[in-house]
């Protein structure tokens, strides 16, 4: 049992949406917020793309998407598809053909605008792959390359721009009786982002992708999309989130999921609480926690643990989390179980220990099932 209960002022009411499916996966309604990311290999390199595919989806990625800028990279695409083990999305922009090869490839997804896909019947082909190959849409609108006509209505990228570019995306799909799509008006900007997608989130019922495009390198853009995807999350807007890093995929999907597991929506691995630490510490808590991600990073079973330097907050973490280490003297800590003082510790054992004792209590949850079941992957 988990020593994280919800509680009613932590409860978060999403906003309702339609509910798609991005092949088996599915996005919007009351399914699971789930968390993507996008190769940055060159995409006809297969060996290369499929080994970051499975690097991103052993992380927790639910779907990845990779780009297809030409038709090199589209006949890739279906042998990548074959050996991925979550839903591909292809990235297209301008090429209507390549759309059209990716549908048939196996892409579970086409990113388009389909305002710069060409003519109407252009769109229209477009259109009739993916339906024909059971693919999904994402109308991607991005500040960066919103159309010309709306730059000059509007004099700059901004949240209305966004949302009358998405609005008349969504417009040229209904009028092909295609309701299978997802939207996105992603900015850099964390203030524009948020208010278009405030403003997207009240004009339709489409499920929709979050992010703070570009948001920069590990550490600045994990605190941009924090910030950005946070507050729509918190506020129930949101059904699928990409983190876009200058950075390893891999670090996109871990910051997605830290993200959702700090409010709640997801729960993957295990979920440390640390202090800062300071000179009370009765051994070294950053080493420690380093120590202990990396070494608990194969653990998918949704998990708390509490790794506290004294006995000031130590004890009352430890009571809500699954296992706690607190620091004490003479090179000594307490060990509790299910918020319980169970044993004493030495910091020499403490991370072998510790790590023993995790994987125990994974192996015991995911053989009561149910709680892994519900959120693990």
């Amino acid at each position: 049992m988990s020593h994280n209960p919800i509680r009613p002022w932590r409860d978060i009411a999403r906003r309702r949406s339609r509910r798609i499916s991005v092949g088996p996966v599915p996005v919007g309604g009351d399914a699971p917020i789930t968390v993507q990311t996008m190769t940055n290999t060159v995409t006809s390199d297969v060996a290369a793309t499929v080994a970051q595919v499975q690097a991103a989806a052993e992380a927790g990625a639910d779907i990845v998407r990779v780009s297809v800028p030409d038709e090199a990279a589209t006949r890739a695409l279906k042998e990548i598809v074959a050996e991925s083990p979550v839903p591909i999305v292809a990235d297209i922009h301008f090429h209507y053909r390549r759309a059209i090869e990716a549908a048939e490839a196996g892409a579970a997804c086409l990113r388009i605008n389909p305002g710069n896909i060409g003519k109407p019947e252009r769109v229209a082909e477009v259109i009739a792959a993916a339906r024909d190959h059971g693919c999904s849409i994402r109308i991607g609108v991005n500040a960066g390359s919103l159309e010309k006509h709306l730059l000059e209505k509007y004099g700059e990228p901004c949240p209305e721009a966004m949302v009358e570019s998405a609005l008349d995306h969504i417009r040229i799909l209904e009028e092909h009786d295609f309701h299978e799509y997802k939207v996105s008006v992603k900015a850099s900007d964390v203030f524009m982002t948020v208010a278009a997608y405030q403003q997207l989130a009240e004009a339709t019922d489409a499920p929709l992708h979050l992010g703070i495009t570009e948001a920069g390198s590990l550490h600045a853009g994990t605190v941009k999309s924090a910030i950005g995807l946070g507050s729509l999350l918190w506020a129930g807007i949101g059904d699928t989130i990409r983190v876009s890093l200058s950075a390893d995929p891999v670090e996109e999907v871990r910051v997605g999921y830290e993200i959702l597991k700090s409010l709640g929506l997801r729960h993957r691995g295990v979920n440390i609480i640390a202090c800062p630490s300071c000179a009370r510490q009765g051994f070294d808590v950053i080493a420690t926690v380093e120590r202990l991600e990396e070494r608990l990073a194969h653990i998918k079973t949704p998990m708390s643990l509490s790794i506290i330097g004294c006995v000031v907050n130590g004890p009352g973490e430890a009571l809500m989390t699954d296992i706690g280490f607190t620091g004490g003297g003479a090179g000594a800590g307490m060990v509790y179980i299910a918020g319980r003082q169970d044993h004493k510790l030495s910091n020499e054992a403490m991370i072998d220990h510790i790590v023993e004792l995790v994987e125990a209590r994974a192996a015991e949850i995911e053989a009561e099932g149910g709680k892994a079941g519900r959120d693990a992957r």
